[in-house]
């Protein structure tokens, strides 16, 4: 009790800081909008409409399964959180400098409020999302168990990477402007837009083999895999590879997860690093 206590007493500033700041971003970021939080469901709805026009209905990228729709919106949620909070939390530091003069707290919360700002968001999205599954009538399975696991290792992810972004941008302000087109980059290598079985159909039967080994090296893609495990969970366990099903060995299956820890131990240590230069520089 003793030790619970000491430690309750030692972020209980951190917590209460966190909880402020990221009250205090939500708001800001729909202030002055006549929709306000609205705009966090409409925003991906909205793009999800432009996608599926243009991608599904007139590019015909497809996997032929009636859940294709929902497995696109999905996909775009999560793109969204990931982008959103990467984006955020590369901004996080420097678009706080004259808090972290002011005020003395451990500054990598502002990194984790801008990240924690975008999982509500990310929330309120999968709730849309669990409600069109619901009209459209999907057959849940038990990998649904398994959703909590997936979200917390994507939740890991963006803050490693949000961690390693701020530290970076603070010395190097080009950081942002660089991140923006390997968004775009990663967003393409990314199976969103279109499903990995449209790569075998494109090569052909006579390159078969090709097709697989670059689905293989996809899916080892932390963002990759965690998107293709969330849709095979929540949606198409039977349609959507994953890299438990295109690799033999669990070793191998494993590597992304082992990737996004490196990457939040990096960032984590980066962080902590350089983090006590930050008011001097900015």
């Amino acid at each position: 009790m003793n030790g619970l206590k000491k430690i309750q007493e030692r972020y209980h500033y951190s917590w209460v800081v966190l909880k402020e700041l990221v009250k205090t971003d939500f708001q800001l970021r729909y202030q002055g909008s006549f929709l306000g939080i609205a705009w966090s469901v409409l925003k991906p709805l909205m793009l999800f409409c432009v996608m599926y026009v243009v991608f599904a209905k007139f590019l015909k990228f497809t996997d032929g399964t009636p859940t294709f729709p929902l497995v696109l919106l999905l996909g775009i949620s999560l793109w969204n959180f990931f982008a959103e909070a990467t984006t955020m939390g590369l901004n996080g530091i420097t678009g706080r400098g004259d808090l972290l003069r002011k005020i003395n707290f451990p500054k990598y919360i502002v990194v984790v409020s801008a990240t924690i700002g975008s999982l509500i968001g990310l929330a309120i999205n999968m709730a849309v999302v669990l409600i069109f599954c619901i009209f459209a009538r999907v057959h849940f399975t038990w990998r649904v168990l398994l959703l909590p696991l997936n979200f917390v290792e994507f939740y890991l992810l963006a803050l490693g990477t949000a961690l390693i972004l701020a530290t970076l941008n603070v010395y190097f302000r080009d950081i942002q402007h660089i991140w923006e087109v390997l968004m775009q980059m990663f967003f393409y290598a990314t199976p969103i837009i279109y499903p990995l079985s449209m790569i075998i159909d494109r090569f052909g039967p006579a390159h078969v083999a090709e097709a697989q080994l670059i689905i293989k090296v996809m899916l080892l893609s932390p963002p990759a895999q965690i998107i293709q495990d969330i849709r095979h969970n929540l949606i198409a366990p039977d349609t959507t590879p994953i890299t438990w099903t295109a690799y033999n060995h669990w070793w191998i299956a494993l590597f992304p997860v082992a990737l996004t820890l490196m990457l939040l131990w990096i960032g984590v240590h980066i962080f902590r690093k350089y983090s006590r230069k930050f008011a001097e520089v900015l």
